[in-house]
């Protein structure tokens, strides 16, 4: 496990910001970070930091596809023990709150009708999960950063 008083969120914030989702096949660049504030914004206040952290893992052990993910036998022991010293680190929860799993579900149906080219397979995880109304907008890797570190603070993370 990593070492939970060696993770900085200045660290998270830039990683993730230069992470793209769904390994880049997006029309235009979109960052986990601005993903991860995106989930934030979909959820009441008292579950905002761990929506803003849920992917925060992502920033040590990379954006890997689900189905590659599902795929990777001990990849989810890795991200567990990753997981598990971000939770340590912040005090969060080690098991997401079903609203924060929710909230990534409405991301996710949300990112692929703004910014997925269109086609016709469906996606079972999407099954009954409205988009967002709010259109997804790429923002660059240091616009993202800022947002994510906005958040972070503005939630009460403390950068130390």
């Amino acid at each position: 496990m990593p070492d939970p008083a060696e993770i900085n969120p200045i660290d998270i914030a830039h990683a993730l910001s230069n992470l793209c989702r769904y390994t880049g096949h997006t029309r235009h660049f979109y960052s986990v970070a601005q993903h991860s504030v995106f989930v934030a914004n979909l959820l009441p206040r008292e579950l905002r930091f761990i929506g803003l952290m849920h992917d925060a893992a992502e920033a040590y052990i990379n954006d890997i596809a689900t189905p590659l993910k599902n795929l990777l036998g001990n990849y989810r022991e890795i991200e567990a023990r990753a997981w598990k010293a971000i939770c340590i680190r912040f005090d969060l929860p080690l098991e997401l709150p079903p609203e924060v799993k929710h909230a990534d579900l409405v991301a996710l149906a949300t990112e692929r009708r703004d910014l997925m080219a269109e086609h016709a397979e469906v996606w079972p995880s999407l099954a009954g999960i409205n988009p967002s109304p709010r259109a997804v907008l790429p923002l660059m890797p240091e616009d993202a950063k800022f947002i994510w570190l906005n958040a972070f603070v503005t939630l009460g993370g403390k950068i130390t």
